[in-house]
């Protein structure tokens, strides 16, 4: 897996706003977003009596390491309100490193590739519309295989909504 992955989402309060307002923060960080899926509303995942979730994937260039990346996603969601109360649970926003390139990494605070991956076709179909061939580091099965194998049958409509950004 060449390049930096991202999800977000977002399902309450103005999802799409938050959506772009965490685009921007991340971006004036130092994670310039080079692609981005389209944006999907989808079921939510784990804990279902909740709003449904706005999910878009970026691909980011940033000289950040992965603990630094994974700082400033923390920093844009506290400022953004985010509240960790429920596991699962509603959120203004939530932001998730996928993939840092080809790196594997297990530490108390990080775990990358993310271990939702294989288990959340949501998830893979952001990165199916970024990157379908790109090979999973330690399963070594690309986005579209895993896609394909994945038995979450959970809802990922197509929206017309799209993201407020200009590419770097």
């Amino acid at each position: 897996m060449n390049g930096i992955y991202l999800l977000l989402g977002s399902n309450i309060e103005d999802r799409l706003k938050s959506l772009n307002t965490a685009v921007d923060m991340l971006q004036a960080s130092g994670a310039l977003v080079q692609n981005h899926s389209a944006i999907y509303e989808t079921a939510p995942w784990g804990k279902l009596d909740q709003n449904w979730f706005l999910n878009v994937g970026l691909q980011v260039k940033t000289s950040m390491e992965p603990h630094d990346l994974l700082r400033a996603c923390q920093q844009v969601e506290q400022k953004m309100g985010r509240e960790r109360n429920l596991k699962w649970g509603p959120r203004i926003i939530d932001i998730d490193i996928l993939y840092y390139e080809n790196q594997i990494i297990d530490s108390d605070s990080l775990i990358v590739p993310h271990p939702g991956i294989p288990d959340r076709k949501f998830t893979l179909i952001l990165l199916n519309d970024l990157a379908p061939d790109a090979l999973h580091p330690t399963l070594k099965l690309s986005q579209s295989e895993l896609l394909k194998y994945c038995e979450d049958q959970s809802e990922c409509l197509l929206t017309k909504y799209q993201l407020d950004i200009d590419l770097a």
